[in-house]
């Protein structure tokens, strides 16, 4: 499911700003961006994540921040000037042009300019941790929100599904006949329909017309929809739970279509499988 959550850790001339952002996904995928010194506790970070939002594609990440007042970095100069001095020695001896470039690329050289680092202690950790998880919570919040909206569209789908199933019924008798009709109508156009014995022909019509019968499919649709309707309600991780549900109804749908055989009764079994795919839709975005 979709979320949002944001936490700002005060650390006196520091701040550190900690967003976190969860999309739609099947599994659990954690990515974590963290500064170099919060690097020995990456692995308490996703834990605390994990543990917390148990699905989908989470990205993490930790912005360092300093006060304004107090500088935003720090400049190595002699480091500096032993970089410049390198790098216009090798111009030089290259007949390259000098230029300010040359300045440019030593400030870019490795640790000439170093941000003020974290110190690391317990009291720190502590803070960091208690705004990891106020950010974590207001994730989950907002996953809520969301869940909310979506737990009303999938009962509302459901339960439509429920009442397409109670109009099949009604076309039955005319499905029944339709079959029967369209037998005899084949049997018909045989020349030697005298030598047809007749109590086995009704034996073969039984059994065709029992094969095409259609009462268990619409039984076991109905369960399948109530038990969805039941466990939505449920207050544990459902998502894949319902996904499986939704499956079986699907099977179930495409069994009525297949038996069928009646133009009337097609048209709902359409509509279920839409309202069935706009539930499976849903249903990934479900904890």
């Amino acid at each position: 499911m979709t979320g949002f959550g944001k936490a700002i850790c005060d650390l006196g001339n520091l701040k550190l700003s900690i967003e976190i952002k969860s999309l739609n996904s099947k599994q659990l995928d954690v990515s974590c961006k963290v500064p170099f010194d919060l690097r020995e506790k990456e692995y308490a970070i996703r834990n605390k994540i994990t543990s917390g939002l148990k699905r989908g594609k989470i990205d993490c990440m930790f912005v360092l921040e300093q006060d304004s007042s107090e500088g935003s970095a720090q400049i190595n100069h002699t480091l500096f000037e032993f970089y410049y001095k390198k790098l216009l020695e090798i111009a030089q001896s290259h007949n390259l042009e000098i230029s300010d470039r040359l300045m440019l690329a030593s400030l870019k050289m490795p640790d000439v300019i170093s941000n003020i680092r974290i110190e690391l202690n317990d009291k720190t950790w502590g803070n960091i941790e208690k705004k990891l998880e106020e950010a974590i919570d207001q994730c989950i919040a907002f996953r809520q929100q969301e869940g909310k909206i979506l737990e009303k569209d999938m009962i509302t789908r459901a339960e439509n599904i429920l009442e397409l199933l109670k109009k099949i019924p009604q076309h039955e008798q005319d499905r029944i006949n339709n079959i029967r009709e369209r037998i005899n109508g084949n049997l018909n156009g045989f020349n030697d329909k005298k030598d047809i014995d007749e109590n086995r022909f009704e034996q073969e019509m039984i059994y065709y017309l029992e094969k095409m019968d259609i009462s268990e499919e619409k039984a076991r649709l109905e369960n399948h929809c109530n038990y969805f309707l039941k466990t939505i309600k449920e207050e544990t991780v459902i998502g894949k739970k319902l996904n499986f549900i939704s499956q079986e109804m699907g099977r179930e749908i495409n069994t009525l279509g297949s038996k069928a055989n009646n133009a009337e009764i097609q048209r709902i079994v359409v509509q279920m499988k839409d309202e069935l795919e706009k539930i499976k839709e849903q249903v990934l975005n479900a904890l």
